[in-house]
């Protein structure tokens, strides 16, 4: 079903990429004697849909899952289980991923560390054309260098300059060109903003809004900041411990989100008028979250829920749609 946001973007009623089922569990410690380990379930069985075009925004608090997600549809860490397919083709299965790296590229998260310091940025833009388009000659490659700096505010002045010399905001533009030089179709960023300046910030994201009307790109956004996605994502999808709990167009998760979890990330998101952030009511969660290691049976949230029953400790509600386009995985938000 095609949402109303949906259909004043333009979006089609196909799914570009499609995640079903998608784990991802890490083996810890040594085995027993029974032939079983421990495992930590970082990705427990998620799934969720991205329409060409679409920003999906992916938020969370830290830990639970976000980036071994992105990381997994790329196929950079391999799924434990699941299915991952983009534009009609299975990336869970093939075996040629070069043809797919060139279509679908990852921003990570630390502009510090994810460009090396002993590369020019001419050498850093110029690595992945080497890689994915070797037909090109090294003038052609010059020009699209330049190109792709102009696209993110920089200029061809700074292709012979070191990451080191850069500020962070500078340094995310070059990681963002690094991504964009072979011209993909779909960008998982992790978190490409959370190491920025506000103001900084402000400038990334507006970017990244313009390269996506620019290059309809679609993307999937890492964040834990709701503040951040609000202006950039629809839909967003809320991950907990694993597993996504809420999944909905934008202006109804901020208008009437349905997981008490979602409420409560809601709820601290500061308010930019002083009265009304002193009359609202803040929703603080109890507790600590859980470890991946040793999650809680049922709903993994239950713990920390204010609504919690014994219905929540006892079973594991699945994501179903409660209203048009609109999903939560929550028991109290299924009942009438």
């Amino acid at each position: 079903m095609v949402s109303l946001s949906e259909k004043k973007q333009g979006y089609s009623g196909e799914p570009y990429l499609s995640v079903t089922g998608l784990k991802k569990y890490f083996p810890v410690g040594r085995r027993s004697l029974t032939g079983k380990g421990a495992v930590v379930k970082a990705v427990d069985g998620i799934s969720f849909q991205l329409k060409k075009g679409q920003i999906l925004g992916l938020v969370g608090e830290s830990g639970c899952g976000k980036t071994t997600t992105g990381r997994t549809i790329l196929r950079l860490i391999e799924p434990t289980d699941g299915n991952i397919v983009f534009d009609g083709m299975d990336v869970t299965h093939t075996r040629d991923m070069k043809a797919l790296r060139k279509k679908m590229q990852f921003v990570f998260q630390d502009p510090y560390s994810s460009l090396n310091p002993r590369m020019s940025i001419f050498r850093i833009l110029k690595e992945p054309l080497d890689n994915f388009m070797g037909h090109m000659s090294r003038s052609d490659k010059k020009d699209l260098v330049v190109q792709t700096l102009q696209t993110v505010g920089l200029t061809a002045d700074h292709m012979g300059r070191f990451p080191h010399e850069f500020s962070g905001g500078q340094r995310q533009r070059v990681a963002l060109a690094r991504s964009l030089v072979c011209s993909p179709e779909l960008m998982v960023c992790d978190e490409p903003v959370s190491a920025l300046d506000v103001s900084i910030q402000a400038q990334v994201i507006n970017l990244l809004k313009r390269l996506k009307q620019e290059y309809n790109l679609s993307m999937v956004f890492i964040a834990h900041d709701l503040a951040v996605v609000e202006h950039l994502c629809d839909p967003i999808a809320v991950m907990y411990l694993g597993g996504i709990v809420e999944i909905s167009p934008k202006e109804e998760l901020y208008s009437s989100p349905l997981h008490p979890y979602t409420q409560a990330l809601l709820s601290a998101v500061p308010i930019p008028d002083p009265v009304l952030e002193r009359q609202r009511k803040v929703q603080l969660l109890t507790g600590d979250v859980p470890s991946p290691l040793n999650a809680p049976s049922g709903c993994t949230f239950h713990p920390r829920c204010p609504l919690a029953g014994e219905e929540c400790r006892l079973q594991r509600p699945q994501l179903v749609e409660i209203r048009p386009g609109h999903s939560a995985a929550c028991f109290k938000a299924a009942s009438p």
